[in-house]
């Protein structure tokens, strides 16, 4: 399946716990002022590629705990992001996925199915709600302004409503 991509990084200690496969999806509705990736919103940017691609990219890369859906919007492109994340657990690593939207607003139908469907089954954590720059706070580990969660999303999916994850 096709994929658009604004890169990727190998190896990182910032977008989730241990050592980290990220990838930066192309493609975001949000706009939020003072993103750390503007170049990512334009949904015709970056570079197309394969999902096959970046499988075989994360199975070559050794040393990985997990991976990382950004952005961009991974939410953007569901199928592509849901097929990489099945391959990521399929292999034992941990999946974390950064969005704009809400949870809230994700189970009240403002996306496709195959979010709720497809992706979020093989998303361990998500990083939910847009960042907000007056909210930017230095104590928010893993995320950028104080309103963005972090949810267990297997809890969220069983109960219906947002579950924090646990950190410890």
């Amino acid at each position: 399946m096709k994929i658009r991509i604004a890169g990727y990084k190998k190896h990182t200690l910032v977008n989730g716990p241990g050592v980290r496969f990220v990838l930066f999806m192309q493609g975001c509705p949000h706009h939020c002022p003072g993103c750390q990736n503007p170049e990512t919103w334009d949904p015709a940017g970056g570079q197309e590629t394969d999902t096959e691609e970046i499988i075989r990219l994360i199975r070559e890369t050794r040393f990985l705990d997990g991976i990382t859906l950004s952005g961009g919007d991974p939410l953007y492109q569901p199928e592509a992001a849901a097929l990489i994340a099945k391959a990521a657990k399929e292999d034992g690593l941990s999946v974390w996925c950064y969005t704009g939207w809400t949870m809230e607003q994700i189970f009240a139908g403002t996306l496709p199915a195959t979010v709720t469907e497809e992706l979020l089954p093989q998303v361990d954590v998500l990083v939910d709600g847009p960042f907000i720059q007056s909210r930017l706070s230095q104590e928010c580990i893993y995320r950028g302004s104080d309103n963005q969660r972090l949810l267990d999303v297997r809890e969220t999916l069983r109960t219906g409503k947002a579950v924090l994850y646990n950190l410890e």
